[in-house]
């Protein structure tokens, strides 16, 4: 019987104070794993996080970093170990403003960071992680990347960027580190309206919801629970994938 359960395992979930990542830290800890929310500029709020989790009976600890300095990535790491054990499961899923612009309204100073969020921070992540799970030849790594590169969605060219290179880069690794026991796999959301998307439009909201094939608003917990099952022991034979949780919207 399948229970996938996380069980042993220890997981750091990056910008998950909350929206999806606080959903997914929730469904990681639901699945027996002792966890890591993290924030940068609400601290507060991963801890709100942790000690929800610890009163419901699981194992968490909130820890302030800035996930794109390999400085902070390192103490971060070495607090972990010392706390909880070797990180296994790591999910980079820390973000910033996604403001949706023609090119020319764009900076460089934007694009620059759309680069440290998706492709630099899993990178500085892996690199401080991967010592540990090859050591013990168990490892998952899951990509928070998106369906806007897949719909190739116009006016938003910076993260469409940034998340096709963190595909890219998420594919290599899962050859790289397949021979480890270390697979390397994305979730793909489409829009799933949380706090940040508060004072967005309600047409929009309304025009994107008409276009969904199961009729319905995705919820944080289903991208949680597709988060879980890469994570688990259950989906040890594949790497290099992204599962889209968008009800059809990307059918490819």
């Amino acid at each position: 019987m399948s229970s996938f359960s996380l069980e042993g395992h220890v997981a750091l979930v990056t910008g998950s104070s909350r929206g999806l990542g606080a959903a997914v830290v929730r469904n990681l800890a639901s699945a027996g794993a002792k966890v890591v929310v993290n924030a940068f500029n609400n601290v507060a709020g991963a801890q709100r996080i942790a000690d929800q989790i610890t009163d419901g009976g699981g194992t968490a600890i909130a820890i302030g970093a800035d996930v794109s300095e390999a400085g902070d990535i390192k103490t971060l790491v070495a607090e972990v170990a010392h706390k909880l054990g070797p990180i296994d499961i790591i999910v980079p899923n820390a973000t910033g403003p996604q403001p949706q612009l023609p090119i020319e309204e764009y900076d460089e100073a934007f694009y620059q960071e759309m680069y440290e969020f998706f492709i630099k921070s899993p990178f500085l992540l892996a690199q401080a992680t991967l010592p540990a799970m090859k050591e013990q030849k168990w490892g998952r790594i899951v990509n928070i990347v998106s369906e806007v590169f897949s719909n190739s969605v116009p006016n938003f060219s910076g993260y469409v960027a940034a998340k096709g290179g963190q595909i890219g880069w998420s594919r290599s690794m899962a050859k790289e580190l397949a021979p480890f026991g270390i697979t390397v796999n994305m979730v793909g959301p489409g829009w799933i309206p949380v706090e940040r998307h508060e004072h967005d439009a309600q047409e929009d909201k309304d025009a994107y919801l008409a276009q969904i094939p199961a009729g319905r608003w995705g919820t944080p917990d289903d991208v949680g629970h597709a988060v879980r099952y890469f994570a688990s022991e259950e989906a040890a034979f594949i790497t290099g994938q992204t599962l889209y949780v968008n009800g059809g919207m990307t059918p490819w």
